[in-house]
């Protein structure tokens, strides 16, 4: 059962990426996310993080060390929206968690702008059976303009070619983070036709 988004999230990666997987965190911030995605890709995998604060990244690398992990990844400091520029395989998944860095200048968070680019970036990057996945945390510093315009981008994704899920714990205060997962419809079509 899911009790907040990060068990949704923790479900996603566990069910769904394997050892060897090519992978993406377009928000690094603490290093939590790049962490468990290494950690599920293993030594023949890799990682891809962004962020556009060289705090986030250096928190990230920290986090990756004290586990042990010194290979098998690249910290890119520039905006996920710029993702193209620096992936040129196909990825199992990308990861975001919008908001701002925890811990840090809260003025310097994900915009509703940069955010749709690099997810429709991310939509051209995902393999077949991959998937994108976006943590939508609201209200508070980070305001609702992001979700709402995000909302607004995912509920209009052609639904012959994409699914879109969204998780929002609609009875708990203080608007809890909605995560959002996008997937290819043909293959989930095809997958259950039994033609995979």
């Amino acid at each position: 059962m899911f009790k907040n988004s990060h068990s949704v999230v923790k479900y996603y990666f566990d069910e769904f990426i394997c050892e060897g997987d090519r992978v993406a965190d377009a928000t690094a911030g603490g290093g939590s996310d790049t962490l468990s995605l290494k950690l599920r890709v293993g030594q023949s995998g890799f990682v891809y993080s962004f962020d556009i604060q060289n705090e986030a990244l250096i928190k990230t690398e920290k986090k990756l060390n004290e586990n042990g992990i010194t290979d098998g990844y690249k910290l890119i400091f520039d905006s996920h929206s710029n993702m193209d520029k620096h992936i040129s395989e196909k990825l199992k998944a990308v990861v975001f968690n919008l908001g701002y860095l925890p811990g840090g200048d809260h003025s310097i968070h994900t915009k509703p702008d940069t955010t749709i680019t690099a997810v429709e970036k991310s939509l051209d990057l995902i393999s077949e059976d991959g998937f994108v996945i976006i943590t939508i945390y609201h209200g508070g510093d980070s305001g609702f303009e992001e979700r709402d315009r995000l909302l607004e981008y995912l509920q209009n994704l052609d639904n012959k070619k994409y699914n879109v899920l969204l998780y929002n714990f609609i009875n708990k205060p203080n608007c809890p983070p909605m995560v959002a997962v996008i997937t290819n419809e043909e293959f989930l079509r095809r997958k259950q036709l039994g033609k995979i």
